[in-house]
């Protein structure tokens, strides 16, 4: 019969208690913050929007555009971005477009983390 060593048991708890703790840290992950990039607007904010309001008032309820374009001064483009890590959680763009008199004429929302 053959007699167990006892040096060999604690080695055998080391090996096994060390691959538990190796295998549970290669499964954990750095934090990424989350990256909010331009104006970030709600459906409540674009339920405000309507024909007619003046640049001053979508100026106060969007904030300043991202995009003023000096050769077309009838369009402000507003964008936004979520971003964790490399993952893109929402990216939309608004597109006001206004008439000669400078009031809203017409605005495209494109969802484009689709």
């Amino acid at each position: 019969m053959k007699k167990i060593s006892k040096m060999n048991i604690p080695n055998k708890i080391f090996s096994l208690s060390m691959i538990f703790i190796l295998a549970s840290c290669s499964s954990l992950s750095p934090y990424k913050v989350p990256i909010l990039q331009g104006n970030i607007f709600d459906d409540e904010d674009v339920g405000k929007l309507s024909e007619g309001l003046s640049k001053d008032q979508v100026q106060f309820i969007f904030g300043t555009a991202l995009i003023q374009d000096p050769f077309h001064s009838d369009r402000w483009d507003y964008y936004y971005s979520i971003k964790v890590g490399e993952d893109i959680l929402d990216e939309r763009k608004l597109s006001i477009f206004f008439d000669q008199n400078g009031q809203v004429d017409s605005w495209i929302i494109e969802n484009l983390s689709e």
